[in-house]
Parts: structure tokens; sequence; C-alpha cells
């Protein structure tokens, strides 16, 4: 039989084989936004979930499975691959596909420090004159507990490691600062450890996440996360439960003020210290009374942040992908519409709950959903499998349209054993 592609190859741009790396709403957001590329052919998932599958070939390979990920990159022809979680980063991914000549997006294990050491980022800010709270590091309970007695409430004290977003306590009593030194220095609950006393910072806050390739840095739209379970910003603090974008009280002023004091001095100063940056820097930045200050820096895409920025991006989100690692440059479009999406997680959660829930509707939701905790039972019915179970977003031409269409689609999806925030954009409605 004739082979016929050879002649219509020459227009057709050169598709390339993807992998991505991790499972969440995060990575079906960047798995959907590769989709829309012309450039992207197949798209591999490690390990991917139920919603993911639909848009890729999810493979079952966990995020720190560094070895098996690099033997199924080369088996399978990956051209590109893209990392999601951090726990990946922070065993070493990207130095171990760079070593094997393997093209991948994200940081080093050493640059990936800037999220997995706070105190490393602290250090960095402070040595750069980049603008965030003053702060103590201890490893003894009594010295800290010492410490945050003697200063003014509220007190925030963060766990120095990765702890799944759930590190950081802001306490309101001495009790709750008590506690919260308790289970980090002396039971241990992320492992064993140094916790950070900082500053409490007021404000309103917002994430800036940059795609920076060295001291290159493309800035990416803002969004704003909502960490509290319930509304009003009332109850424990979770991985968020929704996210908007844009971010209508951040002036293009401050936007400015942000990436010029912050973003790219931090850029600077990882190629200074000999750990250059490629890949997602995320600013979780605070607007104070004296411009906007850095909370956290983390070395990868935000969640639940990536699901409102990326459905936005109109430009190809591969060409900004290689542009990062190749160090050239790119230039981004933007659609001006709002994007806002809902969190719907399982009863119990940021505590105990229970997995294996059938969600119905799922056919009946006009927006996007993204899947960040959902299995396929042995029926074939996707199933919850997580704490934070899909994430709801809905579009329009401001915050309060997007607002509306989400939690329309919210209502089509049928789950009573998940729970949702109604006020997801307070801050901007």
């Amino acid at each position: 039989m004739q082979s016929n592609n050879s002649n219509h190859n020459n227009t057709a741009p050169q598709q390339q084989t993807v992998m991505v790396v991790g499972s969440g709403g995060r990575c079906h957001a960047i798995v959907d936004a590769l989709s829309r590329s012309p450039r992207v052919g197949k798209i591999y998932c490690a390990p991917g979930n139920a919603g993911i599958a639909a848009q890729a070939e999810c493979v079952a390979i966990q995020p720190t499975d560094v070895e098996g990920l690099l033997k199924f990159a080369k088996a399978n022809g990956v051209d590109f691959t893209v990392v999601g979680p951090e726990a990946a980063l922070a065993v070493g991914i990207v130095d171990a596909f760079r070593a094997e000549g393997l093209r991948i997006f994200g940081p080093t294990k050493a640059a990936a420090r800037i999220e997995s050491s706070k105190e490393f980022a602290k250090q960095l800010m402070v040595k750069y004159d980049v603008p965030t709270g003053y702060y103590e590091v201890f490893t003894e309970f009594e010295p800290a507990w010492e410490y945050v007695k003697a200063r003014p409430l509220p007190a925030v004290i963060k766990y120095d490691g990765l702890a799944a977003g759930k590190g950081v306590v802001v306490a309101m009593s001495y009790e709750e600062a008590e506690q919260a030194l308790r289970d980090m220095l002396l039971d241990s609950a992320f492992g064993k450890g140094k916790v950070i006393v900082e500053e409490y910072l007021d404000g309103p806050e917002f994430s800036f996440m940059c795609v920076v390739s060295g001291e290159k840095v493309f800035p990416l739209e803002l969004a704003q996360d909502h960490k509290r379970a319930y509304d009003g910003d009332k109850g424990p603090n979770t991985g968020g439960m929704g996210a908007y974008s844009p971010v209508p009280f951040i002036s293009e002023e401050v936007r400015r003020e942000a990436l010029e004091r912050i973003l790219r001095p931090v850029a600077k100063a990882m190629v200074s210290e000999g750990v250059p940056f490629t890949g997602v820097l995320y600013g979780g930045l605070i607007l104070t009374k004296e411009g906007p200050k850095v909370i956290e820096f983390n070395a990868r895409f935000g969640d639940p942040e990536t699901e409102v920025v990326l459905p936005r991006l109109e430009s190809d989100i591969l060409t900004l992908f290689e542009a990062a690692v190749d160090g050239t440059d790119c230039e981004l479009r933007w659609s001006p519409k709002a994007c806002l999406g809902v969190v719907m997680a399982s009863e119990g959660y940021p505590g105990a709950y229970a997995k294996g829930a059938v969600i119905e509707g799922l056919d009946a939701t006009e927006g996007r959903v993204y899947h960040m905790g959902t299995a396929t039972d042995a029926e074939g019915r996707t199933v919850t499998a997580g704490g934070r179970v899909l994430m709801v977003v809905g579009e329009g031409d401001t915050v309060a349209e997007a607002n509306a269409a989400a939690l329309r689609d919210v209502a089509r999806i049928g789950c009573p054993s998940l729970f949702h925030r109604t006020d997801i954009g307070h801050q901007a409605l």
C-alpha cells in the first residue's frame, strides 16, 4: 500500500508527543491547554485521573517514580515533558530527564528549594531586598513558643518543607499557636523539621504566576485563590476551594510593581545564586499598605489558580513551555473574559473523608470541569477519589457572570457527598 503522508506533511506543523506528570485539577488544565495546541499530537498523563482520560492516555506511574517515568518517556518517544506537582520536582525529576538529554519543563531540584524550603526562600528575599514579612526560624518547641508568646497575634507559623498546602497556620489565639508548634516540632506532623514564625501581613492576597527561563520572565494573568473551607472565608485552611482571574482590584500599577520588585529580581537572584530557575515561579503575594509583599513562593503552577488562568491563554502553550526550556522569546495573548472556578470537595475535607461516591450529571455541564480527585469504578462510573474532587469553571464578561455560570454547572452535577463555596470571587464582586 502506498504511503501518502509525504506530501501534505510539509505544511502541517510537526506534532509532538507530550507527557504531563501529575493527576489533579492543575494537570487536567495543563492537558486541556496542550490539547488546544496544533503542535501537540499524542498526550500522555502519569498517572492522570478519570477526567484527564478523555484528553490524554493515562499511564499508571506515580509522579515521584522518576526511573519509571524516564523509562516510559524513552520507550514511547516522548518529545517534551511538563511537570505538575512539587513532589516530583523535589525528588529531582528535571535533573534526571535533562541528564538523559530529554526536554522537560520545570525547575531543577536545587531551584525547586524556593518552594521546598521556606527558609531558603526567606534568606534569598532578605539578601536581594525583595519585600516580605520579618521572620525567625526554630527547630525546638520551647524557644519557638517563648518567641510567639512575646509577640502580638495573629501568629503565622509555617512548617519548613513540603506539607501539601497544609503546613501554614495563621493562629488567632495563643492556644492555636501552641498547638501548631506542638504538631510541627514535637509530634512531627509533617516529618522532622523546623518552623518559621513570620510577621502577619494584612491585605488582599493574589497569585502571580510567571513562566521563568533564567532571567527571562513571562508574566501570566493574575488570579485569586480562596483557602478557607466555607463561605465568608470561614473554617479550616484547605488546598484551595476556588479561584478566579483576572483580579479587578489589583491595578496595573501594582501588577507592574510586583513584577519589577518581586518576580524579576527573584529570577535574577536565582541565577546569581547558581541555581537558575526554569519553569513556573508562583508568587503568593499580598497587597499591604506598603505595596505588594511575598507570602510564599511555589516552584510550579498553583492549584486551583491554573484552572482559571490557562483557559484564558489564547497563545500556544507548547510554544511558551519550549521558550522557557530553550531560553527564547515568546509573546502571550490573553482572553479579556473572566474565568471563575468552584471546587466541589468531599464532606469532611480537609479532614477525613470517604471515597467512592458516584458523581452524576457531568455530561450536562456547559463549561469546563477539571477533575481533581476522581476515579472510574468497576461499572465505568466516575467516582470521588480525593478531598478536592472537581473544579467547575465558568466564563463571563465579568467575575460576577463567571461566578453565576460556574454555579449553574455545579447545580447540574449530582453527588450528595460533595460540598462547595458559593461566594468565590466575593472580594471582586
